[in-house]
């Protein structure tokens, strides 16, 4: 039995059965398994191809099966969708091994000769067969070509419009790039460039962000000594944009109220030079701990944490230069790095924009006259973010938009700027500036 699909089977297996996240589940398999380091990036991109590839995989597995695949049992459903996911999408995985491991797979788990028949018979069909698309051009072919489900294709189009939302499909198919976030309490961008080359790394500057690297050839830059030694943390490019849209200086009073895991408090403490006063809250203390852990890494020392709802009113909070409100979301701009996300039914989201809607209200009265405000969303979704915002400014006449990051490719209505991954080479965000001005 290959041991590093039989680490992605109990990793999907558990996916599939718990509703586990695909990242923890993941990480709970590989650290009970003693597998090589290529064996363990093999596991991850057979769990994650399988994922991200899924609704394509269950497309093409139904031509040949008699019965929906959701009515199989969960261990032959698994080994179907692996065996068509290396097959169909990993080019450097034989067909014949993709097959009999997956039928290994089907008896090593107890079930009938049936079903290793079953999973032998399709999987070589499939293989005989290749990738067949659906011959039409409406959503749900496109819902089949991207792996995307149906009513997100129908809201983007909308949204963004067939052109866009095509590509907004196709780049989250793709590799993510990689960026990192320098820390220039302790080193520069070209310091940490020629340290990183001499590790290996290639890392090149990234022209709108001074400070952001993008990194290729690293492998997990967490287990680069110059992680260890708090010269970076992992940040993508749209989560650096936001915090350049919130212009910060040295010496203010800032709040971050949705912190947690912290990648955005600690850009905004670098950006302060160490100075002023930056507090990093949330919800959960598990959370917290998180942020005071990667704070002390990078030894940022104007940085201090509390515990705290941001959807309840703190009114012992003295006034904020600033206030970044980067709410929770459906996450629809970060499908690419988040699989599971694609499997969201629309109604798990229809109800998210009253909460962050609270959320903008409270985290707005703390701020000082002239102060700015920043609403942001990883999420690709107007009702989570113009329409948010538009509901604000019109019951909050004392606040006004203000134009951000001139020389970013982005959508803009209205001052509120619209980061779609095609163009930014970024997560998809949502950035809105916002200055009190009585």
């Amino acid at each position: 039995m290959d041991r590093s699909r039989k680490a992605a089977f109990d990793t999907l297996l558990r996916i599939q059965r718990d509703g586990a996240y695909s990242n923890l589940a993941l990480s709970a398999v590989l650290d009970g398994e003693t597998l090589t380091a290529t064996d363990s990036a093999f596991a991850s991109a057979l769990v994650y191809t399988t994922l991200e590839r899924q609704i394509t995989i269950d497309y093409e597995l139904s031509l040949y099966l008699r019965q929906p695949i959701k009515k199989l049992r969960p261990e032959v459903c698994t080994a179907l969708r692996m065996g068509a996911a290396q097959i169909l999408f990993m080019d450097k995985v034989p067909a014949s091994a993709a097959v009999n491991e997956s039928v290994r797979l089907v008896r090593q788990n107890k079930n009938t000769v049936y079903a290793a028949g079953l999973v032998n018979a399709v999987l070589r069909k499939v293989a005989s067969g290749g990738l067949r698309l659906p011959d039409t051009d409406d959503d749900f072919a496109r819902s089949v070509r991207y792996a995307c489900p149906e009513w997100l294709v129908s809201l983007w189009t909308r949204a963004y419009g067939r052109s866009d939302a095509d590509a907004i499909m196709a780049d989250a198919l793709g590799d993510a790039p990689t960026y990192v976030r320098v820390n220039t309490l302790k080193t520069t961008a070209d310091a940490l460039c020629e340290t990183l080359r001499l590790a290996g790394v290639q890392a090149q500057r990234v022209p709108t962000l001074p400070d952001a690297l993008l990194l290729t050839k690293c492998g997990a830059p967490e287990r680069l000594q110059a992680f260890a030694d708090g010269l970076f943390h992992v940040q993508d490019a749209a989560s650096q944009y936001c915090c350049e849209a919130l212009d910060v200086q040295p010496g203010q009073t800032v709040y971050d109220v949705c912190a947690a895991p912290g990648g955005k408090s600690f850009t905004l403490a670098e950006m302060m030079r160490g100075t002023g006063s930056l507090t990093a809250f949330d919800l959960y203390p598990q959370r917290v701990r998180l942020i005071e852990s990667g704070a002390r890494r990078l030894d940022i020392r104007n940085l201090r944490t509390a515990v705290h709802d941001a959807a309840e009113t703190d009114t012992s909070r003295p006034p904020a230069d600033r206030v970044l409100c980067d709410v929770p979301c459906a996450g629809l701009g970060v499908i690419g790095k988040k699989p599971e996300i694609r499997f969201k039914s629309s109604q798990e989201i229809d109800k998210l924009h009253e909460l962050q809607y609270n959320i903008l209200c409270i985290s707005s009265a703390y701020l000082k006259k002239g102060g700015r405000l920043v609403y942001s969303t990883c999420s690709l979704n107007p009702q989570e973010n113009e329409e948010v915002c538009r509901r604000f400014l019109h019951e909050h006449p004392s606040f006004c938009t203000v134009p951000i990051l001139p020389d970013v490719d982005k959508r803009v209505q209205d001052n509120m700027t619209t980061l779609l991954p095609h163009r930014s080479r970024s997560d998809g965000f949502f950035i809105t500036a916002m200055l009190k001005t009585e």
